[in-house]
């Protein structure tokens, strides 16, 4: 996480204090570099009183769910490069996009359980989510399925956020970013750690 991101979002929301759609934006486009840092970091503008939780939560719904939609479409843009296509399967569709291999997870309740696991899991978004893309798997379950896990898994962290943040800015004074920034980088680490546990034998 670069050391300018957290005071340069609290800037750009300081500075559009009075224009709500400032703000969102800058939430939203903030998703774009680091989620969970910009819930974290959102949840303690919203503790210090310098954004709505009105403006703040739809912002990093929205701003997650494009950021995940954006994979999809990344994935079904590799797709129609026909370098990319010696990565797929021999049987192609009409169009000569890829079809999916038989019996994987790319249609209905599997796509949206493997979709949906992926939120809460670091690392496996970019490959799961492009793959979904690149096979064509059913958009709209797809979609359902991150935003359902974006609701519960952003709403979560931002909960948590909001409460131990008011702790580190009334505790640490001037060295408050310092702290905030620590427990951006907790969450990441351990999220990464989590990633790397395999289960026993």
């Amino acid at each position: 996480m670069s050391p300018a991101f957290p005071g340069a979002l609290t800037a750009w929301l300081t500075a559009a204090a009075h224009d709500p759609f400032a703000q969102a934006l800058a939430i939203l486009l903030a998703t774009f570099i680091l989620e969970d840092g910009a819930t974290i970091l959102t949840a303690v503008a919203v503790g210090s009183g310098l954004v709505s939780i009105l403006v703040a939560l739809p912002a990093l719904y929205v701003g997650i769910i494009v950021g995940d939609a954006g994979l999809y479409g990344l994935g079904r843009l590799a797709a129609l490069w026909p370098a990319a296509r010696r990565w797929a399967p021999a049987n192609t569709r009409r169009d000569g996009t890829p079809v999916p291999p038989a019996g994987g997870w790319w249609t209905g309740r599997a796509l949206f359980r493997v979709v949906f696991i992926c939120r809460f899991i670091p690392g496996t978004r970019l490959p799961i989510y492009t793959a979904s893309g690149f096979f064509a798997a059913g958009f709209r379950v797809f979609i359902l399925a991150t935003a359902v896990a974006t609701l519960i898994w952003t709403t979560a962290l931002f909960a948590l956020s909001l409460r131990l943040g008011q702790v580190l800015l009334d505790s640490l004074g001037a060295w408050r970013w310092v702290g905030i920034a620590g427990f951006i980088v907790s969450i990441i680490l351990v999220g990464r750690h989590v990633a790397r546990m395999r289960p026993p034998n």
